[in-house]
Parts: C-alpha cells; structure tokens; sequence
C-alpha cells in the first residue's frame, strides 16, 4: 500500500531513510537532519517536500520525497522526486516502481506532469526500472565544487 506519510511513521521513515543516506555515503548524519527533514516533510506546506512511504504488513518497506517547483520552461512548473529506497526485502517486489508512479499521480492531480530525478551512474539495478518508467535525459549534472 502507497500512501502519503504520517506524523506516527517517523521511527519506520527514518530507519529507511538512514539506510538511503548510508547508500549514498552519508551514513553519519546528524539527528538534527532527520529532524529537520521528517519536519519538512510532514509540514503540510504545498511548496515544501512531500513524502509517500509503501506499507507492507504494518511496516513501512519503501519511502519517496518529492517536491513542486517553478521552471521556465514549463508555465505549470515541474515536480522533482528527490529520494526513492526500498528495504532490501522490498526489492524486486514492485514497491519501487509503484512509489514512482503514485508521484507520477501526485504530479498529475497537481496539474504539474513532468516529474524528474537523478540517480547514481552506477546504481544499475534502479536504472533497470527507470529505464521501464521513464525516458533517460541526455543531460550531465554538474555540481559547484565545495
């Protein structure tokens, strides 16, 4: 079951959280990030952060992120799906692609269709569904060196 996330998810929320940011290489986070984030996301603010979770037998087995913003290009704006994790259980079961497609639902009730994200190069088993869902952009991500 794909459902928006609950104030009563944060202990299931951030365990997978924690195990997304570990992915990534950020596995010693401060408590206050998740603090901060899991507020975010809960705000109920429409030009903040969204977050869905899949549920499966009372546990929360997947999470994605999204948010709504402007762009030139489109008057409607764009929507960004910023995080997307499975628990490893999860995985190979449809959690992932069915959290994709309830942003994809999301985006479409909010009148805003184009939905876009970024994954790792190497991340082969998810861009095996995203290359499913969704059509490959030809652009290069450049980030300003810190």
């Amino acid at each position: 079951m794909i459902r928006p996330l609950r104030p009563q998810d944060r202990r299931g929320w951030q365990r997978l959280y924690e195990g997304y940011q570990a992915f990534y290489g950020f596995a010693d986070r401060p408590a206050e990030f998740y603090d901060r984030a899991f507020a975010r996301l809960t705000s109920g603010e429409a030009r903040d952060f969204h977050g869905l979770v899949a549920e499966a037998d009372g546990r929360l087995v997947g999470l994605t992120h999204y948010v709504f913003h402007p762009n030139l290009w489109r008057d409607e704006g764009v929507c960004y799906l910023q995080d997307l994790f499975t628990s490893s259980e999860a995985r190979g079961r449809g959690v992932a692609r069915a959290l994709i497609e309830a942003v994809y639902e999301a985006a479409d009730a909010a009148g805003v269709p184009a939905v876009y994200w970024l994954t790792a190069e190497d991340n082969y088993p998810a861009r095996m569904l995203y290359d499913r869902v969704a059509a490959k952009s030809p652009f290069i991500r450049y980030n300003r060196k810190l």
